[in-house]
């Protein structure tokens, strides 16, 4: 299990990227924090693969924490999810190695793809003693196509569990579907469902949006392209 921090101010997006992430079975959020100061300090003391870091933070912002966490030799990969579009800011970001800069506002299909090519170089240093160009060209993003980095998604599909999922989306193809929606037609469980729907979405069949409109929390909607 990849342990991930999302260190962001703003309360709801704070929450809405807490959601999407929960959809990666990798993935399990250990602690959220409103400003880069806290979340350093629990840095140092917990042991964190992956953090989704905004840059405009109080007390200290995304790219000084970046910093710090460099300077103190912690490897902790970054997602950069924010609003700022200063080149400055994305060339020092880049500069510092974090995993991917997404802008907001952002759609889930960008963070999964931001997500699944960490997933990839993380799978290739695991299973790679030995570094050849065509390695290196993948850990450097050169190399890697949309199959390899689903790859550990493929693992645990079932072809006909597969195709029970699309003749359910397919029957109401004009509506846009839940995970909820979907696993209680099909029987099965909501993490089952995701791993599928996941798998449908980087194939580029099916496509997802946010319903603000509940009332409560945002929701993940889900429709065949």
């Amino acid at each position: 299990m990849i342990r991930v921090m999302i260190v962001e101010d703003d309360p709801m997006l704070a929450q809405l990227n807490a959601q999407y992430l929960s959809q990666f079975p990798q993935l399990q959020v250990e602690a959220t924090f409103s400003n880069g100061r806290d979340a350093l300090t629990y840095l140092k003391e917990h042991e964190i693969q992956l953090a989704v870091v905004d840059v405009y933070m109080p007390m200290l912002n995304g790219l000084e924490l970046l910093r710090s966490i460099r300077s103190c030799g912690i490897q902790t990969g970054v997602i950069m999810i924010t609003a700022a579009t200063e080149m400055s800011v994305v060339e020092e970001a880049l500069r510092l190695g974090i995993e991917d800069f997404i802008i907001k506002p952002f759609s889930f299909s960008r963070l999964q793809e931001a997500v699944q090519k960490y997933l990839g170089r993380m799978n290739l240093v695991k299973s790679s003693k030995w570094a050849d160009q065509a390695v290196v060209d993948k850990l450097l993003g050169n190399g890697f196509t949309g199959e390899e980095r689903s790859r550990d998604l493929r693992k645990g599909l079932n072809g006909k569990t597969l195709q029970a999922i699309e003749n359910l989306l397919r029957e109401e193809r004009d509506q846009a579907h839940t995970c909820e929606s979907i696993s209680q037609s099909s029987g099965l469980s909501k993490v089952t469902v995701r791993n599928y729907l996941n798998y449908l979405i980087e194939t580029g069949q099916l496509e997802s949006s946010i319903d603000y409109g509940t009332g409560g929390r945002p929701r993940v909607l889900y429709k065949l392209k």
